[in-house]
C-alpha cells in the first residue's frame, strides 16, 4: 500500500510526548487498537477530541485508516538496525552503509539498505543451489519412485514418477530476499529512491517463488563460503519479515507497518554479543527462549512460578550465571525495584551468588557506567552496568568485550561460592 497526499502523518519520537493532537472518534478508536503500537493516549483537559499521544519501546512506521504513524528511535536508524542486524544475523555492517539523509523514517532506511546491499549480493551473479524435485515425466531423470509408479499408475510405464535434483535460483535464500522486497513494496515507502531500490530487486528475482513466511516463522540461515556474499542481505530480508506486518482490519480500517521493538533488539543484541565474545555456544550460553524441557527454571519446588532470565551460562544442567538486559537508564528515577527484586529470585531458584544488570543508556552525552547491590541477609550480590548504545559502533563492541570480562568473573564467584557450600 503506498502512501498518498491525503493520508494524514503523525510523528512520535521513542519514549516522548507529543503535543496537542487532533483526532476524530474513528482515528483516536483506530491507534487505541492497535496494542502493538505501545501508545499511552491521554485527552488534553478542556478540550474535545485533542489527545496527547506517548510512545515506549516500539518504533518504525504503520499506516492505519487515514492516519500515517512514525515513531523514530532515540539512537539513530543507523545505529539501530546495525545493532538489529548483528543480533539477528551476526553481520557488522559499516557506518558508511547506513548514512541515510535526516529525517530518513524507518522503512525507507530500510529499503534503501536492503537494496544496496542486494547490489552487492547480485553482482557475482544470483546464487544457484540444488532442490530435490519429484515429478511425473516422459522420461527418466534422476531416479524412478518405483513404489509410487506401481501405487499410481498401476503397470502403465509413462509418465514415470521420478525424483531428481534441479540447480535452480529458487532457494530460500533468494525465497527470503524476495518474500522481504515483497513485503517492503506493500509499504507507504515515501522516498522515490527506496521504492526504485526494492522493486529493482523485486524484478531481478523474478524466477523465484514468492514465500510467506509469518514473522515467528522465519528460517534461519547457515552461512558458508559459497554464501558467505548473501550474509548481509539475507540479514536484512530476515529483519523485514521479522518485523513488518500486513493488517486487514475490521471494516474499512486497513493498517500495514514495519515495528521493532528497540527492547527485544537491545536484549538480542547483548545475549549474541556476549555469546560471541566469550566464545560459547547457543548451547552454553542461553537466551530466554532456550529455557526449555530441563532447563526450565522455577522460584517454587512445586514448579508452579516459572521464570526466564533473558541471558544465562550453563554447564550441563548447572547453571553457573544469570543476568537481564533492561533497556531503559539505570540512574532514571522511574527504574523499578522489581529488577532488582527478579534478579533476586532467579539467584535463589539457581542457587547463584549474585548475577548481572544490563542496561542501556542511549543519550548522546552518557557513558558507560555501574553500581553493586548487596542484598541484606541474603549473601547475594547483583552488578549493574550500563551500556552506551548512541556511541560508535566500535566502542560499544569495546564495551561489550569489558562486560565479558565482568561475566567471566561473576561465573568464577559461582564457583568458589559453591566450593565454600
Amino acid at each position: 500500500m503506498r502512501a498518498t497526499e491525503a493520508m494524514r502523518q503523525i510523528d512520535l519520537q521513542e519514549y516522548a510526548t507529543s503535543g496537542p493532537l487532533a483526532l476524530s472518534v474513528e482515528e483516536r478508536d483506530a491507534l487505541l487498537a492497535r496494542k502493538d503500537l505501545g501508545l499511552a493516549m491521554a485527552p488534553v483537559e478542556r478540550t474535545a477530541g485533542e489527545y496527547m499521544l506517548t510512545a515506549g519501546s516500539i518504533v518504525g512506521a504503520v499506516e492505519i485508516g487515514g492516519l500515517s504513524v512514525r515513531i523514530a528511535p532515540k539512537i539513530g536508524i543507523g545505529q539501530l538496525l546495525s545493532l538489529a542486524c548483528h543480533a539477528i544475523g551476526r553481520v557488522r555492517f559499516q557506518a558508511r552503509e547506513f548514512d541515510f539523509p535526516e529525517h530518513t523514517a524507518l522503512p525507507d532506511a530500510l529499503a534503501l539498505a536492503f537494496g544496496a546491499a542486494a547490489r552487492r549480493a547480485f553482482s557475482r551473479g544470483l546464487l544457484h543451489g540444488y532442490r530435490t524435485e519429484e515429478d511425473a515425466l516422459s522420461a527418466v531423470r534422476g531416479r524412478i519412485r518405483f513404489d509410487d509408479q506401481i501405487r499410481r499408475k498401476f503397470g502403465i510405464l509413462l509418465p514415470v514418477e521420478v525424483r531428481y535434483d534441479e540447480f535452480t535460483i529458487d532457494i530460500l535464500l533468494n525465497r527470503l530476499v524476495k518474500a522481504a522486497a515483497h513485503r517492503l513494496g506493500r509499504l507507504g515507502l515515501r522516498s522515490r529512491e527506496a521504492r526504485r531500490a526494492v522493486a529493482w530487486v523485486a524484478a531481478s528475482l523474478g524466477d523465484v517463488a514468492l514465500t510467506m513466511f509469518p514473522p515467528h516463522a522465519v528460517p534461519e540461515v547457515e552461512f558458508d563460503r559459497l554464501n558467505e556474499h548473501y550474509r548481509g542481505v539475507v540479514t536484512l530480508a530476515r529483519l523485514v519479515l521479522r518485523h513488518g506486518a500486513f493488517e486487514a482490519g475490521r471494516g474499512k480500517v486497513r493498517a500495514s507497518g514495519f515495528l521493532m521493538d528497540v527492547s527485544q533488539v537491545f536484549q538480542e543484541f547483548v545475549t549474541v554479543a556476549l555469546r560471541e565474545c566469550l566464545e560459547l555456544s547457543e548451547h552454553c550460553f542461553r537466551a530466554d527462549d532456550r529455557l526449555v524441557g530441563e532447563y526450565r527454571v522455577h522460584l517454587d519446588e512445586a514448579g508452579r512460578v516459572g521464570l526466564r532470565p533473558d541471558f544465562s551460562w550453563w554447564d550441563g544442567r548447572i547453571c553457573t550465571f544469570v543476568g537481564d538486559a533492561k533497556y531503559k537508564r539505570a540512574t532514571d528515577e522511574r527504574t523499578p525495584n522489581a529488577d532488582l527484586y527478579q534478579m533476586l529470585a532467579y539467584a535463589t531458584a539457581l542457587d547463584l551468588p549474585g548475577g548481572l544488570l544490563v542496561y542501556a543508556e542511549g543519550d548522546a552525552n552518557s557513558g558507560p557506567s555501574e553500581s553493586d547491590h548487596r542484598i541484606r541477609h541474603a549473601g547475594k550480590h547483583f552488578h549493574v552496568v550500563t551500556l552506551d548504545l548512541a556511541g560508535p559502533i566500535a566502542r560499544l563492541e569495546g564495551e561489550i568485550r569489558v562486560l565479558a570480562a565482568r561475566v567471566r568473573g561473576l561465573r568464577q564467584e559461582t564457583f568458589a561460592h559453591r566450593r565454600r557450600t
